[in-house]
């Protein structure tokens, strides 16, 4: 299936497939795989446990090169992974022995040695700031939340600024109230720094509430896009205010 935009694409699969070799022989995982994210667009992949969405998030972040066609980003292939693209998985992947702070300054070390410690201070701080941990920046991930550690996770992505986030399930292992306060924390620093988010989730509620558009994947093996969503809710959002709308729950029971 191709999807259409009115805007040129910033990412794209084209012609994607993917076969995984087992000892039972080959597997195909995905199979004609075309779509186009525009700059900017918050875009979330849903779709039940083995349907590819991992592997097409894989692909983006340059862990895995597909079997067939191609994905590219800014027209240039993406052939390993890169500054340009970061990632946020569930667990939080934080190093235990570091600081909050210094777990946000390796990266920006790493990802931007160009900047000058002063710059690299005035970024770290306005990440941390953003999410909310100045005052734990001291801290061990040990020492804090599971909230508080994804939203280092995030302050850790956005303070290289990727041109695509991408977000894997990165609030599934959180309780429902933690979840809704970051998730509307989140929105607020994309509206703020307009990256591309792709975001991984198998909660529709959560897709309808952060995407402009919910890809919706087939299950597999062989598995496709079966329908893409528009997201018609204007932001910035309130989770009681789409939840109100009929259309919300037209969306959610499509």
């Amino acid at each position: 299936m191709t999807t259409a935009t009115s805007s040129p694409a910033f990412l794209e699969f084209r012609d994607v497939g993917q076969v995984f070799q087992s000892r039972r022989g080959p597997f195909e995982a995905l199979r004609d795989i075309n779509l186009q994210v525009r700059q900017g667009e918050f875009l979330c992949v849903i779709g039940h446990s083995g349907c590819g969405k991992s592997t097409l998030l894989n692909m983006v972040s340059g862990f895995l090169q597909p079997s067939h066609g191609s994905v590219t980003l800014q027209g240039k292939p993406i052939t390993g992974p890169g500054p340009d693209r970061m990632v946020v998985f569930q667990n939080y992947s934080l190093l235990p022995w570091l600081t909050v702070w210094q777990n946000v300054e390796m990266a920006v070390k790493a990802a931007r040695p160009e900047l000058a410690a002063g710059s690299r201070h005035e970024v770290v701080t306005h990440h941390l700031e953003m999410v909310g941990l100045m005052e734990a920046r001291t801290k061990r991930p040990g020492q804090i939340s599971g909230g508080m550690r994804q939203r280092v996770a995030i302050a850790r992505a956005l303070a290289v600024s990727p041109a695509v986030l991408v977000l894997d399930e990165p609030f599934g292992a959180l309780d429902a109230i933690t979840k809704e306060e970051l998730q509307e924390e989140l929105l607020a620093i994309w509206r703020e720094q307009k990256p591309t988010v792709l975001m991984i989730t198998h909660d529709i509620d959560e897709a309808l509430f952060l995407a402009d558009r919910v890809v919706m994947m087939t299950n597999g093996p062989a598995a496709g896009i079966g329908e893409i969503l528009e997201v018609p809710f204007e932001r910035p959002r309130r989770y009681e205010a789409i939840q109100e709308d009929p259309r919300y729950g037209q969306l959610r029971n499509h």
